[in-house]
């Protein structure tokens, strides 16, 4: 049987990710795009899949090692008849928002319902400790917060899966196991006395997405200001590049609001810079973007990923609505690629397929704003004569209110409910 030698494939800008768990063992038969090994960057889990169907003949990383594409994994003996792989697939990756802020200066608890706190909390060291803590079970963001703690991690006991250190555990341990600075723990209670409980596990995807929304809420001072658009005229208008598009007998596809909103979006960021700068890590700062990638929040069956639509001011609606129905696809299916979650500028998340009024959506960090859209509804509004029925589309904007402030949050958001009404603004 021929051997393939299975290498790191393509992982986008990612260096150095390590390996925090193997799927497989020497011997064990493998089916094509089974996972093999999962990595962990600071974005997203990656899964690298088998190129073919085979058996595991060699493994040459270890969990724990640090790889960078093109690093040599494992090697399989291709099953008779398999066609050889032209290509290493690109890995599956699990996403989470957008990498948080840096770590506050008091560390901050993350409330968990039932793991104890570990067994052995680690002291505060001199600033000498091992920059990567070689042989430690814990992932980068991990490492790095203990790294800015001063946490010794090969003395800390891990409370994750499988004994992995969590960001959680280094918390704990920073604050002494349990007690002092920082917010007090959610008190643990035991449920079962009360009636039948079921434990089921989080999804990768909210393991991973927890931690760093609850960072983003506890770092970023949020503020959502809301207000209504009339799209009367670009409903009608969104329905017949609906109708064309289902019409279409090569590739059909559909136009929802959202590629217009996305392109009025643009529009508004354009005339308001600051929305579409981040922070400097130092906070003394702003980064002006002069590019617009707008994220895109995806309901999948394991929990939300943001898929990133690159250069929007350049592409028309019918190639971002054919792009976005495309992503969608691929985060449901758990197969969005690195790079197809990197990148984001602003973000919109949009309930309006399911309902409510309004709500406040938890801004993407290093983003600075976030836009929230509910269901439209009718309602009479006044022309200056009479009460005429108009569609009605609730906005909400949640930003970082030491970058902006209500004033221009507010500007912000008109000038967007009046580009969506007139979509002849986006020219300007």
């Amino acid at each position: 049987m021929a051997k393939i030698e299975v290498k790191v494939p393509d992982i986008g800008d990612f260096k150095d990710v390590p390996i925090i768990e193997i799927l497989v063992k020497p011997g064990d038969a493998v089916t094509a795009e089974q996972p093999l090994l999962t990595l962990e960057s600071d974005k997203a889990t990656l899964e690298v899949p088998a190129p073919s169907a085979g058996v595991v003949a060699a493994i040459v990383a270890k969990v724990g090692d640090k790889v960078s594409m093109g690093t040599p994994l494992l090697t399989l003996e291709a099953a008779a008849g398999a066609p050889a792989a032209a290509a290493q697939p690109a890995p599956k990756a699990e996403a989470a928002p957008p990498a948080a802020p840096p770590a506050p200066a008091v560390p901050i608890a993350v409330a968990r319902d039932v793991a104890p706190a570990p067994a052995n909390p680690a002291p505060a060291r001199p600033s000498t400790l091992a920059v990567d803590f070689s042989g430690v079970f814990a992932g980068p963001a991990a490492r790095r917060l203990a790294r800015e703690l001063d946490i010794d991690l090969t003395a800390l006991q891990g409370t994750g899966d499988k004994g992995r250190i969590t960001v959680a555990d280094i918390k704990i341990a920073a604050r002494g196991g349990g007690g002092g600075a920082g917010l007090p723990e959610v008190p643990t209670v035991d449920f079962a006395k009360f009636g039948p409980i079921e434990t089921v596990p989080l999804s990768r995807i909210k393991r991973i997405s927890g931690p760093r929304l609850h960072a983003s809420w506890v770092n970023i001072p949020h503020v959502t200001h809301s207000d209504d658009a009339d799209i009367t005229e670009l409903e009608a208008f969104r329905k017949s590049l609906d109708d064309a598009a289902k019409a279409d007998k090569t590739a059909p596809y559909r136009v929802s609001l959202l590629p217009l909103l996305m392109k009025a979006s643009v529009a508004t960021l354009k005339a308001f810079p600051a929305f579409n700068s981040a922070l400097s890590p130092a906070k003394d700062a702003l980064i002006y973007r002069h590019y617009w990638h707008i994220g895109v929040a995806v309901d999948t069956p394991d929990g939300l990923v943001v898929a990133v639509v690159k250069d929007v001011d350049k592409k028309g609606v019918v190639e971002l609505a054919r792009e976005l129905g495309a992503l969608s696809a691929k985060a449901r299916d758990g197969k969005l690629a690195p790079t197809e979650m990197q990148g984001a500028t602003f973000t919109i998340s949009s309930l309006g397929g399911i309902g409510g009024t309004a709500f406040t959506p938890i801004v993407n960090a290093p983003e600075v704003a976030i836009l929230g859209v509910v269901r439209s509804r009718m309602a009479p509004v006044w022309d200056g004569k009479a009460f005429q029925p108009r569609l009605m589309l609730p906005l909400c904007l949640s930003y970082d209110h030491r970058v902006i402030d209500g004033a221009a949050a507010a500007r912000f958001v008109r000038r967007l409910c009046d580009t969506a009404t007139d979509m002849r603004l986006v020219l300007l």
